[in-house]
């Protein structure tokens, strides 16, 4: 059975074992699958022989030698940090993630309650409705975080039980692996849980890289921001890799520019997706064993704004430029300080965060739904 050169070239690339199953070469002779003898061969055909085995062993050493030069990338290691309930764009975003394992090597899901779509189970139980409908249940248990605010629950930082321990503690863990790269943190929510980990454990700030979803700067508020403030500062304040994908509602230089309208979702998404034998109860009623038709329902039961009317996939977005950073632009500011909701300058500040802008929509949308046609899943 021949193997298309692309296809074998993905698989090592990926440190993946290609294999030949027998059933697939049934239809081919057997005098085929023989090897020759050198005793069968007369001379001429013997020398012959000779020099076809000299030009493979020379072609089978460049191809080796190419491949070492081409050493596959590593995946990016991940964590996500979600209020799966709020809305619509956290599921999109979980299942980007999840079907997205040729460039991601997610590490865990943990949720945190906003304050829309209830408490941290009810954020837990949708997002655990997106993992089923992966196909990943198994593979990827969400860890509940907190359901109160950073200023709540510092206080208790230092005892067992405090809200929110789970993911926080889970944070801390994957933070720490030993010997592994720089973990990801994309939370998309409030940033209570990303905050409770870096005063709990110091040590991990030197181990993460912190790209939140959130923010309308410089013009103050937005949902995220608004629902733990005190988390946010105390992120500003820590020596820590930050960015934050800018939400900026209503303008082209946000998240809030990487928009899909309903009509878009229902010519693209139905069906898409791994296809699971159990179905999934969705949040709004329906049975469904594709996040394809989930990602359907979540549309047809949402307010739509704006002119088409559409939604924004924001934390989506903010996926996508961990995936690829050239879609959007990233700019180096001294890190500002937010007092009483609005954002004051600290030009003198030497501590530096990354602001992204100007998210490319078509490239970002073209991807997620490639990557919802052909899913390669997280494991």
């Amino acid at each position: 059975m021949e193997i298309p050169l692309r296809d074998f070239h993905a698989g090592c690339s990926q440190g993946r074992s290609i294999h030949l199953q027998t059933d697939q070469l049934t239809n081919y002779p057997t005098h085929q699958l023989t090897a020759f003898r050198p005793h069968q061969l007369t001379p001429k055909a013997a020398s012959v022989n000779s020099r076809l085995l000299t030009l493979t062993f020379a072609l089978l050493l460049a191809a080796s030698g190419a491949s070492a030069a081409q050493s596959p990338k590593p995946l990016t290691r991940v964590l996500l940090d979600s209020d799966a309930n709020n809305e619509l764009d956290d599921q999109h975003a979980i299942a980007y993630m999840l079907f997205s394992g040729d460039v991601f090597d997610v590490e865990g899901i943990t949720v945190n309650r906003t304050r829309g779509g209830g408490d941290v189970e009810k954020q837990a139980e949708e997002a655990e409705r997106v993992v089923t409908l992966a196909g990943l249940r198994r593979v990827f248990p969400v860890i509940r975080g907190a359901n109160g605010s950073f200023a709540e629950i510092a206080p208790h930082i230092r005892e067992r039980n405090f809200d929110g321990a789970a993911a926080v503690n889970e944070i801390i863990r994957q933070a720490k692996a030993s010997g592994a790269q720089p973990l990801v943190l994309v939370p998309v929510g409030k940033l209570t849980n990303v905050a409770l980990a870096l005063l709990k454990d110091p040590s991990i700030a030197s181990k993460v890289r912190i790209v939140w979803l959130g923010s309308n700067y410089p013009e103050p508020g937005e949902y995220n921001q608004e629902n733990d403030e005190g988390a946010v500062q105390y992120v500003l304040d820590a020596d820590v890799p930050f960015e934050i994908a800018l939400v900026r509602y209503g303008t082209p230089t946000g998240t809030d520019y990487v928009r899909v309208t309903r009509e878009e979702i229902h010519a693209r998404m139905p069906g898409k997706g791994p296809r699971i034998r159990a179905v999934v109860t969705g949040r709004h009623g329906g049975k469904f064993s594709t996040f394809g038709d989930y990602s359907v329902n979540l549309f047809d039961h949402i307010e739509l704004s704006g002119t088409p009317p559409s939604r924004a996939l924001y934390d989506m977005a903010a996926v996508a430029i961990v995936k690829n950073p050239a879609w959007a632009k990233p700019r180096t500011i001294p890190a500002p300080k937010l007092e009483n909701g609005k954002w004051v300058e600290r030009p003198d500040n030497k501590r530096t965060i990354t602001l992204w802008e100007s998210f490319d929509r078509d490239a970002i949308l073209k991807d997620f739904y490639a990557t919802m046609e052909r899913p390669v899943l997280a494991r």
